[in-house]
């Protein structure tokens, strides 16, 4: 039998956080009538996490983990998690415990009144963040709706909780280049908005480097929206406009006020502007071709080392 909950928790070297994930999030199911799997998925962990968790679930028969052949990305360990759920519902946790797990109860109990397709957690506060994290967050949302075709609703990370018909809607999307919140937001569905304080790590340091959340940020806005290849466009027939207008400037000048042209200087500065523009407009055209040579080879967005799982005693 199917249990009602799916608690998915990707995993990447987090072996100093994992034991108070388990003991917080595994107390708190207990506490509930109901049903429940703890889905643990390891991304290519090369601490000792995949091993605390290997115990975890030959011990706990509520607890399944997933062991990916390699690091193949958190967007990736997140979708090995949706696609192995078997939940009437499923909540998205992060091993920091940033994400306060006590907040599920309640989660649960407005998914029941308000029968709503999902719940997304806005984050009120990001308490252990630095500064710069938190404001380039803020731009980053409101620059992606900016040049997105769709809303993606701003400070909700991964964070929430979504229903059977949701989670089989992400599941028919086959995008090998994927950026969750964006394809969460992509299915619509109905919502409910929650906030919240997001707590500082209960242990150890963060895994995404600001080189990585950069790119993921990158993907996110070249994944749904092909308006940067519009920007290019415009930029370059801005330069052109600018160069064509400076070009008769100078030579107006020239004839009419006897005035030098300007050598080396004027021209350095034009070049380097035009030279920019163009690697600028050929780097994100070249984005929009790899992304397609990737699509076009099919392959799997992840690959299962091992699926570890207790029997249960009536199975």
């Amino acid at each position: 039998m199917n249990p009602e909950l799916s608690i998915v928790i990707p995993v990447y070297n987090e072996i100093e956080a994992l034991p108070f994930c388990y003991k917080r999030v595994s107390h708190i199911l207990k506490s509930l009538d109901i049903s429940y799997e703890i889905i643990f998925i390891d991304d290519g962990s090369i601490d000792e996490s995949a091993m605390f968790m290997s115990d975890l679930a030959e011990n706990d028969e509520n607890v399944k983990v997933i062991l990916l052949s390699r690091n193949f990305g958190k967007e990736a360990a997140l979708s090995a998690g949706i696609d192995f759920s078997l939940g009437e519902a499923l909540i998205i946790l992060d091993a920091d415990l940033q994400d306060p797990p006590e907040l599920i109860p309640e989660m649960l109990k407005i998914w029941k009144e308000k029968d709503v397709d999902t719940i997304l957690m806005k984050r009120a506060e990001r308490a252990g963040e630095s500064y710069i994290k938190k404001r380039s967050a803020y731009w980053f949302y409101r620059i992606l709706n900016k040049l997105s075709d769709f809303h993606i609703p701003e400070d909700v990370g991964d964070f929430r909780l979504m229903n059977k018909k949701t989670i089989e809607a992400i599941k028919n999307l086959p995008e090998r280049n994927r950026y969750t919140k964006g394809l969460f937001a992509w299915v619509g569905m109905d919502a409910y908005i929650m906030e919240y304080e997001r707590d500082p790590r209960v242990a150890g340091k963060a895994k995404q480097r600001y080189s990585s959340l950069f790119q993921l940020a990158f993907e996110g806005i070249t994944s749904f929206s092909i308006r940067p290849l519009k920007v290019s466009t415009y930029l370059g027939i801005v330069s052109a406009l600018f160069g064509f207008l400076f070009g008769i400037y100078i030579a107006a000048k020239a004839l009419f006020m006897g005035d030098p042209v300007p050598g080396y200087p004027s021209m350095t500065a034009i070049i380097t502007f035009l030279g920019g523009v163009q690697l600028l407009s050929i780097g994100i055209l070249g984005e929009y071709v790899g992304k397609t040579y990737i699509e076009s080879k099919k392959r799997p967005i992840y690959l299962v080392k091992k699926l570890i799982t207790k029997k249960k005693k009536d199975d």
